[in-house]
């Protein structure tokens, strides 16, 4: 093969992404050229998100070569290469102060699919990227906790719980395939003021009946009617404490005592209050479990702010105390963040006035277990941007402790998210991911069947469309980036046409449509004369499927599943364009050729369904 005696250089990984192997023959001829170390040459080699610009290019100002501009280097090189070219690049292109590079078209598909064949579903994976010392494996992989979604139980399941738990399966599965020992965490808001709200409603509004139906939906509408009634008063709370009037009988009587008494009980170990909390509690994580295996997501742990011991937030306290941090401020106690150089922080109460917990001090007391139990090398929170200045906070205060979760806090990342707007079904406002999965369902059902044929071909159509629907959905969710909020269109989402979930699964189910009709045996396809694939469409794919692993990890660094994305649509779209110049079944060129063009679109399907399995999607075969 072309590729037998290539040097290989650290980092490069010639057996898994044939895009290394390239930087190999490249720097392997620059260092001959140039005299420049490899150390330079090879981390250089940047790949492109537009091919016109090469599949390679080496900026040359980054090999710092003092006494000619960069623009003469680059001319001189390409002139020096064309002497004597490695058969599997190109000459290079001298452009301004680039050097573009190009695989040469002869030996593409020789090197590239066979590679995608024997790594399967393995391929654009790279395993070594998540262990402690990648020459010694004995030693161990590097631990990444990810918490996500985390919604609050009995509250609406909002489209900001959606796009945590799109986001956090996705980067949870983009670890785990990466090499890393990875913990999902759903941090579930099960404890606090909102849940003694549920508790002083269940005992106005409870229904034996309706519980017994639908727990969570009744759960729920008690939560709206105590929730209405709450409101006024803790409006007019507010009203008062912002006038600077003494707010505090107020919130000692009516609904804001009751409450406040309720959550206390909960707090001082009151068994009664407690079984009531923990029947709510096991019932709503029941009905999560139901709901994320429509989605592909599990969890490793169930968690919550009721799982944090009072001794990790007693230790918090003591430590913050000791050193100066925390204070006493109108009977609760403060950490003012100014005085920390952090101005923007402003100050945040960690313990309410009657000696409850808060929402800081839970996460502070959570943030430590998780430090003692898994000495995590990362731990990132997916979380709604609003969140920003709680993560912020939670983050300045394990770095005020001090040693060692000062070290914690170098480690704990925000991954923040935009707002979704307009989240609402054909039957009224969403209340539950539910009413989400269950529309995108009957919406992509509804235009499965307009196509009658097709339609008639498909074994399980409703489950089809479930699948289809739920990939529509995540889809729309990652089509841009993630700090930006995008309005939730269940047309636009559905459609076959443009750059959907729907159109991503037609393009894969083409694909085994195509292998299906070709007949193909996998020897047959892997013993294919690739030489024969030579087209200029047939070389674009190869390109671009050589590109995968770099895409992979490219994310792994922005944590952007529009990375994906955007690569799986150029794919599609490539492909799209190829069915006609490079037929399968009955092509003119014979049957050689066509086993080799079988070869490569079995290829891309697999390509297309990593893509689409890394995204958190189940690949259809028909539909």
């Amino acid at each position: 093969m072309a590729d037998e005696h290539v040097k290989t250089y650290p980092g490069a990984h010639i057996e898994r992404n044939a895009v290394d192997l390239y930087r190999c023959a490249i720097t392997e001829k620059l260092v001959e050229i140039t005299g420049i170390s490899s150390d330079l040459i090879y981390p250089a080699l940047q790949w492109q998100n537009n091919p016109a610009n090469g599949d390679l290019v080496l900026a040359i100002p980054r090999l710092r070569v003092k006494g000619a501009t960069p623009d003469e280097l680059g001319r001189k090189w390409a002139d020096e290469w064309a002497q004597k070219p490695p058969p599997i690049i190109s000459p290079p292109e001298a452009h301004k102060v680039f050097l573009r590079f190009n695989f040469a078209p002869k030996h593409l598909a020789s090197i590239v699919l066979p590679r995608i064949f024997k790594l399967g579903k393995d391929y654009g994976l790279d395993p070594t990227n998540g262990l402690r010392d990648p020459s010694d494996p004995s030693k161990g992989k590097k631990r990444i906790l990810v918490e996500f979604s985390s919604p609050n139980i009995a509250k609406e399941f909002h489209a900001g719980h959606l796009r945590s738990t799109i986001l956090g399966g996705f980067l949870s599965t983009l670890f785990e395939g990466c090499g890393w020992d990875v913990q999902r965490i759903n941090y579930l808001g099960d404890w606090g003021r909102q849940y003694g709200l549920l508790a002083v409603g269940w005992q106005r509004y409870s229904d034996p009946e309706k519980f017994e139906s639908n727990p969570t939906g009744h759960l729920f509408d008690i939560y709206v009617k105590i929730s209405a009634l709450f409101k006024v008063e803790e409006e007019a709370y507010k009203a008062a404490a912002k006038a600077g009037e003494d707010a505090s009988a107020l919130e000692n009587r009516g609904l804001l005592g009751e409450v406040k008494n309720y959550f206390k009980r909960m707090e001082d170990g009151d068994e009664e209050a407690l079984s009531l909390w923990r029947r709510f509690r096991d019932l709503s994580i029941e009905k999560y479990k139901s709901t994320y295996s429509r989605l592909n997501i599990f969890f490793d742990e169930y968690s919550g702010e009721s799982q944090v011991k009072q001794e990790s937030m007693e230790k918090a306290e003591a430590i913050l105390r000791e050193k100066g941090v925390s204070e006493v401020s109108d009977g609760a106690t403060v950490i003012k963040f100014e005085k920390f150089k952090a101005k923007d922080l402003q100050t945040a109460i960690i313990r309410n006035r009657n000696g409850t917990s808060n929402y800081l001090l839970r996460d502070i007391g959570a943030a430590i277990q998780r430090w003692e139990t898994y000495n995590f090398d990362r731990s990132i929170y997916v979380v709604m941007s609003e969140q920003t200045t709680h993560l912020q906070r939670l983050f300045k205060t394990m770095q005020l402790l001090g040693p060692p979760y000062e070290e914690a806090s170098k480690r704990m990342e925000f991954i923040p998210f935009g707002k979704v707007a307009g989240m609402s079904t054909r039957r009224g406002t969403v209340k539950f991911l539910d009413d989400i999965l269950e529309e995108c369902q009957i919406s992509m059902h509804e235009a499965m069947r307009k196509n009658e044929k097709k339609y008639a071909e498909v074994s399980q159509p409703e489950q089809t469309a479930d699948i289809v629907g739920i990939s529509a959905c995540v889809v729309q969710d990652m089509a841009a980036k993630r700090i930006n909020g995008y309005k939730f269109d269940i047309t636009r989402m559905i459609s076959f046409e443009g750059d959907t979930g729907a159109y991503m699964q037609y393009a894969h189910a083409r694909l085994c449509s195509i292998s299906r009709k070709a007949g193909f045996s996998v020897e047959e396809l892997h013993s294919a004369d690739l030489t024969l694939l030579q087209e200029p469409h047939a070389v674009d794919l190869l390109r671009l499927m050589a590109q995968y692993p770099d895409f992979v990890i490219h994310t792994l660094g922005n944590l952007e599943p529009t990375t994906i994305v955007t690569y799986m649509f150029r794919l599609t779209h490539q492909l799209s364009s190829s069915y006609d110049v490079l037929r399968v079944v009955g092509a003119p060129e014979g049957p050689e050729v066509s086993k080799a063009r079988a070869a490569l679109y079995d290829a891309a399907r697999q390509v297309i369904s990593n893509g689409m399995t890394l995204l958190g999607l189940h690949p259809v075969e028909r539909m």
